[in-house]
């Protein structure tokens, strides 16, 4: 009986400790400022060879973007790796293969290419994305990537609003759920919520968030949610369309 006793214990304790266990995976959302008209150049250098080095030397290319204003010169894109100590070291083996040190130089025999480039890293909300879901859409989606910046000690009440209504409600409206992430902040400060959905287009975005803002069940959610206080202190949206060469479409 002690034994059986002592095996139930260990059961539920492992299982537990999985169920808490964090993706393995590390992500990294990469955004490149180009210098004036030099975005073209960037993507034919993305299509042609870099995300073809970057799987050589271990890296999961996720997905390509640019933003859907006018005049922008902006890629975004996410990279998956199996540890952040195989990041580090798949980017130094990157920065020092020839193939790819003979592609920079060719592509920038015209003029620099890439002025800025920011990183943020990540890992899959699992609580909100168990696997994303690679899809090729015809005619491609509209991609909307959103980051929630909550107030002090916020953040699990927005990933329990969005686990237990948001996600539906989207749905519900017309939007498609692609991905939640929580982005590693630096001190371990407090993560952000940053996720993409898709729409149809520009005209069912608009509309989409106009149902959903105004459906009764949204309203009655959020109001309970915040009988504490606000959640969210900042939104920040940006409308994108997948690149060619984007794994997810």
């Amino acid at each position: 009986m002690k034994k059986l006793l002592i095996l139930f214990l260990f059961t539920m304790l492992s299982t537990m400790a999985f169920s808490k266990a964090k993706p393995s995976k590390y992500y990294e959302l990469r955004i490149y400022y180009c210098h004036e008209g030099r975005l073209p150049n960037l993507l034919t250098r993305f299509r042609d060879h870099t995300t073809k080095i970057f799987e050589k030397h271990g890296m999961e290319n996720i997905g390509y973007w640019t933003p859907t204003t006018e005049g922008n010169n902006v890629l975004y894109y996410i990279l998956a790796y199996p540890s952040k100590e195989a990041r580090d070291a798949s980017w130094k083996a990157f920065g020092a293969d020839p193939e790819w040190k003979e592609v920079a130089k060719k592509s920038e025999e015209s003029g620099k290419i890439v002025a800025k480039v920011e990183s943020k890293f990540m890992t899959l909300n699992s609580e909100l994305t168990k696997k994303i879901k690679f899809k090729q859409a015809n005619p491609e989606r509209l991609f909307e990537m959103r980051n929630y910046i909550c107030f002090p000690d916020k953040y699990p009440n927005i990933v329990a609003r969005f686990r237990d209504h948001t996600r539906k409600l989207f749905e519900k409206s017309g939007m498609e759920n692609v991905m939640y992430f929580e982005t590693i902040e630096k001190d371990g400060a407090q993560p952000t919520l940053l996720y993409f959905i898709a729409h149809k287009d520009a005209e069912s975005a608009k509309k989409s968030w106009a149902d959903f803002r105004a459906d009764p069940n949204w309203i009655k959610v959020k109001d309970a949610s915040e009988a504490s206080g606000k959640i969210v202190e900042r939104v920040d949206s940006i409308y994108m369309k997948p690149t060619d060469f984007s794994k997810i479409k």
